[in-house]
């Protein structure tokens, strides 16, 4: 099997160790990765701030880099949920452009997403002890429908203690340009979250988006917080090291 790896802006830019993680773990479970370099961002940004016009612009570029690839994987419930909601709404007086989206969010996948639904790994073959608490990000729950496949995979690692994190659904406060746009609004909101994270005593904070966590990692370092922030990709990367491997 062979994927495209669609590795995002904020893991291309600051954490490209998350694509990395990715890449190890695919190739783990026999899936041949490939970085198509003509990618450039989704277009979220300019979208979410109205501009229209210039979001359709790069979205269509993506397309063209991506759309030879008999899967796509990317490690951002985010930007997958841009691509399969937002894109058709960019392109939908565009049929040719509206048939060539249809077909590549048909093989495009959150990272979780393809591991569970296409290829069906129930044990990553992962050993992490740890205890640790799961961020379900906003657009990757409600946005793209994934919610139970990276509990599903975080579960089966060996001696990884999964808590219940409370008021889990609500959101961090990040939301792209309203950690800008509403600065009070969005530090309350994290403030929040992180008191609930802090209370449950994990030593680790899981995510499935570097956004959310980029922000929620940073006002721990700035806290003196001992809890590690770390992708999914990570915790089953790092932990097939000490695990009995696939």
């Amino acid at each position: 099997m062979r994927a495209a790896l669609f590795v995002t802006c904020l893991v291309d830019t600051f954490y490209p160790e998350v694509g990395e993680s990715v890449v190890r773990v695919l190739r783990r479970h026999g899936v041949e990765v490939e970085f198509p370099g003509a990618q450039t961002c989704c277009g979220q940004v300019a979208f979410n701030s109205g501009f229209r016009a210039e979001a359709a612009r790069v979205a269509r570029r993506l397309v063209e880099a991506l759309e030879g690839a008999d899967y796509v994987v990317t490690p951002s419930g985010s930007c997958a949920a841009m691509c399969r909601a937002y894109f058709p709404v960019l392109f939908r007086d565009d049929p040719k452009m509206a048939a060539r989206i249809a077909s590549l969010n048909a093989k495009l996948f959150e990272f979780c997403e393809f591991l569970v639904r296409v290829l069906g790994v129930d044990d990553p073959g992962a050993r992490f002890p740890a205890r640790a608490v799961y961020h379900s990000s906003c657009h990757m729950m409600r946005g793209l429908g994934v919610r139970e496949e990276p509990l599903r995979l975080l579960r089966a690692v060996r001696d990884l203690e999964l808590l219940d994190l409370p008021y889990s659904q609500d959101c961090c406060g990040f939301g792209g340009t309203f950690a800008v746009k509403m600065g009070s609004l969005s530090e309350a909101m994290l403030e929040e979250k992180l008191r609930w994270v802090h209370e449950t005593g994990a030593d680790v904070m899981i995510g499935s988006d570097m956004a959310c966590l980029m922000h929620m990692g940073g006002r721990l370092r700035r806290l003196g917080s001992p809890v590690r922030v770390m992708h999914v990709a990570q915790v089953l990367d790092e932990g097939a090291s000490r695990g009995d491997g696939v």
